[in-house]
């Protein structure tokens, strides 16, 4: 597909004929039959040079599709991408870190006791179907993601980060959120919470307008209105999603794009085709087999993100035999993690050993982990009582799309369902549709274990274990249905604490707590790989991996 077409400018010469001959136009069509006669010493203009455009829409190649387009609502990353183009949070991450920064809000204050933060707004802010930003806009907001009962949490949809990042119902962090007047909004907290402002930026609690949700209802999951620097235009689903430059947009001279088309290209080789014949002009997930070819072409050129992720087989704590740790214990030494390493990734991965990766602060780096061995696997299987391995076969999901942190879930799975069958375990493999898989694993009856992955959203240790395993995630990020009290006690205590000497302890210690449970087994951490057009310029990828690409642009 062609992103733009070139514009010619359309020339009339006059040309000198006899009058027998025939007249034409620049474009070789015929011209009037009555021609036009001048003196012969009348000199011809010259054509003026074709004026060359510069490209203003970017076209980017992705692996799935988003789930939704309500970002409140969705915890895939697919998903994300998009929301943090249409909508604009309080605060935001600056370019290329997790450190945060104004954004919807101009500036914050802190009391004393952690308890109370006062925000001040941005001034003539517009959402894009043209109704105000303000304080009530972000109070309806928020308190439509922690009522349960609200009028605008619509059938099927659920607030799984708000309940993972604020704690569930009963519960929660924030305790009140209220207008003290148009630009100013004031969060009371039931407790402090270390990384509250950390939360707060992510793209998931991007502000949309209250018009537009109470007048699409349902429909606000796909026809998404924030205040971002794009708007949203049209979804093809499992195709792609066109978003428009946002005219209005409060941050001056952005976007600088006029128009991004973000297509679904679920095959990895058929993605960087599209990119070496200019059908797109930005990719992800490239296959890591396809390495040495991007970096033999001189008009395209290698991105890397940030290493800031964790994939890894979680097991379903919610079926048999999988409740028995010895049976997870087994298993994690069946996985060989450097031959997937070695097989699958081209040195752009690292095994894993814990729940979050090792550039991130509170990493334990003492814990050992379960080394490749398949006799001391069958071993743990007798202990457990199945000494010729399990009964019955596994059901094994592998994802069905490609994933910064995982390329290829399907390759990878086939390899370790070849070592569980060397230790008497059979395993089935599915990839359903990505929204489907999402759903299964999330209720947990279907799957026995399953692949999934995450990439950290805001820069805090709280955003990896407290949201993908304290029970107060279950349903939602905690696919393995995992509950430990010492593991919960210990992850609240880390987020009231202000000191983050005591809290690297306490998240170390969680971290031995988990690797004794295995509710997962940790298998990499990756460097993904982006690819791009060479003469794409501005675009720096964020270690959360949700940027804006507004700063885009074309040499």
């Amino acid at each position: 597909m062609k992103r733009w077409t070139s514009v010619f400018l359309a020339l009339t010469m006059v040309m000198v004929f006899t009058l027998t001959g025939c007249g034409s136009k620049s474009d070789g069509k015929q011209a009037s039959e009555t021609p036009k006669t001048t003196d012969s010493t009348e000199k011809k203009e010259d054509p003026k040079p074709e004026e060359k455009k510069t490209q203003d829409t970017l076209v980017f190649g992705r692996g799935g599709d988003s789930v939704a387009l309500d970002p409140a609502i969705v915890t895939d990353g697919e998903s994300l991408k998009i929301g943090h183009q249409v909508f604009d949070s309080l605060l935001e991450y600056k370019e290329g870190e997790t450190e945060v920064q104004p954004a919807l809000a101009e500036s914050w204050e802190v009391s004393p006791d952690g308890l109370k933060y006062t925000f001040k707004l941005r001034q003539g802010v517009k959402f894009h179907d043209g109704t105000d930003f303000n304080a009530e806009a972000v109070v309806f907001n928020f308190q439509r993601w922690s009522d349960p009962k609200s009028e605008f949490k619509f059938e099927g949809d659920s607030f799984d980060y708000y309940d993972s990042m604020f704690g569930p119902e009963g519960s929660r962090v924030i305790k009140d959120v209220k207008a003290v007047d148009t630009n100013t909004v004031e969060f009371t907290l039931a407790q402090p919470q270390a990384p509250f402002l950390q939360n707060i930026a992510m793209t998931c609690f991007g502000i949309g307008s209250p018009a537009a949700i109470k007048e699409k209802k349902e429909n606000f999951k796909s026809e998404p209105v924030g205040t971002g620097p794009f708007v949203f235009k049209e979804w093809k689903r499992n195709d792609s999603i066109t978003l428009d430059k946002n005219p209005n947009y409060w941050k001056q001279g952005l976007p600088k794009l006029n128009k991004v088309i973000v297509r679904s290209i679920p095959d990895n080789s058929a993605r960087f085709n599209a990119l070496q014949n200019g059908e797109i002009d930005l990719m992800e997930d490239l296959n890591p087999d396809d390495l040495s070819v991007l970096e033999s072409k001189s008009d395209l050129q290698k991105i890397n993100r940030p290493s800031f992720n964790i994939a890894y087989l979680g097991f379903n704590l919610k079926k048999k035999p999988f409740d028995n740790v010895k049976v997870r214990e087994a298993l994690s030494h069946a996985v060989n993690k450097q031959g997937i390493v070695d097989a699958f990734f081209a040195g752009q991965a690292k095994p894993a050993v814990n729940p979050m990766p090792p550039t991130l602060w509170g990493h334990n780096d003492s814990i050992q982990d379960y080394d490749y061995n398949l006799d001391t696997a069958k071993q743990l299987l007798a202990e457990a009582g199945y000494p010729n391995g399990l009964p019955d076969p596994v059901t094994f999901y592998a994802m069905p799309v490609s994933r910064p942190y995982m390329p290829d879930g399907k390759k990878v799975a086939e390899a370790i369902q070849a070592d569980f069958e060397k230790i008497g375990v059979k395993v089935n493999i599915q990839s359903p549709e990505w929204a489907t898989y999402l759903d299964d694993t999330k209720a947990g009856a279907k799957d026995d274990i399953y692949m999934m992955g995450w990439t950290g959203d805001n820069g805090d240790p709280d955003n990896f274990i407290y949201t993908l395993l304290d029970k107060d995630s279950i349903p939602g990020n905690n696919r393995s249905f995992y509950v430990n009290e010492d593991l919960h006690k210990i992850l609240i205590e880390a987020q009231k604490e202000v000191s983050q000497d005591k809290r690297v302890e306490l998240y170390k210690k969680s971290q031995e707590i988990i690797k004794k449970d295995i509710p997962w087994i940790p298998l990499v951490h990756t460097t993904p790989i982006l690819a791009a057009k060479a003469n794409l310029k501005g675009y720096v990828p964020s270690p959360t991996g949700t940027e804006a690409y507004s700063n885009i642009y074309f040499e």
